[in-house]
């Protein structure tokens, strides 16, 4: 029997009885053809000359003024001009890299870091509350000895935190905010990276003409202030951000004359490497009679409050007036440490600054008085 002739009534058809074909893919494009640079060149119009003519009118976008033409920074896109001091927050120096003014490169934003305990907890990673009843004993035996000794001479005070603990959270909350800003992560302690000065090269002998030591009482007072950090026990102090000084730190709480602030900590580098360095918070770590064996700390990348205390020019009369703080390098154990100590009272809602120019007397702090 012959299959039927006419179309099966189950099998699919167009609409409108008409069969779909593929469609060829498009042929390539023809390949782009490029002229030559020499090419180029030879219909290139030559550019005007920049002459000292071009900068003559140059004037500050700020205070309309073209004097002091040396601590002009000019924008790398748009060619405008700008003071140092005349900047917001004011620059200390000119960058060694490229610089845009504030129109082109935009309005720094930062976000507040959460009040939130657990978080707090994790980014200072902050021990557990078992070893704190050991170490209030060893805290009140501290302050207990340090009466005899203070009269005999000026010892080194811990710090008091806060006892509200919601206000300490705001406190360490501030920190973090700023560290954020800043793309840096919270590190109490000195640390030695890969290709930057190893630790064996931090020694307190080589410094030029000697290093104080650290006596044993001001080293347990020390520890003692570390290990309160570690618990999340701070010192009185809080983070701001002020349009002129850029994060700055005050006193949160009165603070009295001789306490310890913190100590200094970032990346341990040689000198010689950060020379021409753009971070305006390097410290000096070690002086040495070798000038290739000096070392300074870098808290570009890791740091504590330490890089949010603004620093002064104490050889001028207002300069001497704010500075509350001194900055005193010591030998700790053949390592070479460097502290912040109150110098006097410090009074509630005070802003922090000690002296810049300790030891070197050309960092431009004269703006910030």
């Amino acid at each position: 029997m012959s299959p039927p002739s006419g179309p099966v009534a189950d099998s699919p058809s167009p609409a409108n009885c008409s069969v779909r074909k593929r469609t060829a893919a498009p042929p390539p494009p023809p390949p782009k053809k490029y002229r030559s640079m020499a090419e180029i060149m030879r219909v290139a119009k030559p550019a005007v000359p920049v002459t000292g003519e071009y900068y003559s009118d140059l004037r500050c976008e700020e205070c309309r003024s073209g004097d002091r033409d040396e601590e002009m920074l000019l924008c790398d896109r748009c060619d405008r001009g700008y003071h140092l001091y005349c900047l917001r927050p004011i620059a200390v120096r000119v960058p060694s890299g490229p610089w845009f003014c504030p129109s082109c490169g935009g309005e720094r934003q930062f976000r507040s870091f959460p009040m939130m305990q657990t978080k707090i907890i994790d980014f200072f990673r902050i021990q557990g509350a078992e070893e704190r009843s050991g170490h209030s004993q060893d805290g009140r035996k501290r302050k207990r000895s340090s009466l005899v000794m203070y009269k005999k001479r000026r010892r080194i005070l811990p710090f008091t935190p806060t006892e509200n603990s919601a206000r300490r959270l705001e406190q360490m909350s501030s920190l973090a905010t700023a560290l954020i800003a800043m793309h840096m992560k919270f590190s109490n302690e000195l640390t030695y990276m890969p290709r930057m000065a190893p630790k064996s090269a931090n020694q307190a002998n080589l410094e030029k003409g000697g290093m104080q030591v650290l006596p044993k009482e001001d080293k347990e007072t020390l520890e003692l202030c570390r290990s309160m950090y570690k618990r999340g026990e701070c010192p009185p102090l809080l983070v701001v951000f002020d349009p002129l000084e850029g994060f700055t730190v005050q006193a949160d709480g009165p603070i009295k004359d001789m306490t310890l602030i913190t100590e200094y900590t970032g990346d341990v580098d040689y000198l010689k490497n950060r020379e021409h360095d753009d971070c305006d918070s390097m410290m000096t770590l070690l002086l040495a009679k070798d000038p290739s064996d000096s070392l300074v700390v870098c808290p570009d990348k890791r740091g504590n409050i330490a890089r949010f205390i603004n620093g002064i020019n104490n050889h001028s009369r207002d300069g001497r007036k704010k500075e509350n703080l001194k900055c005193v390098r010591y030998d700790v154990d053949g390592e070479c440490r460097v502290l912040l100590v109150a110098c006097r009272d410090i009074c509630s809602g005070e802003r922090l600054y000690y002296d810049y120019n300790g030891y070197e007397q050309e960092y431009p702090t004269h703006n910030f008085v």
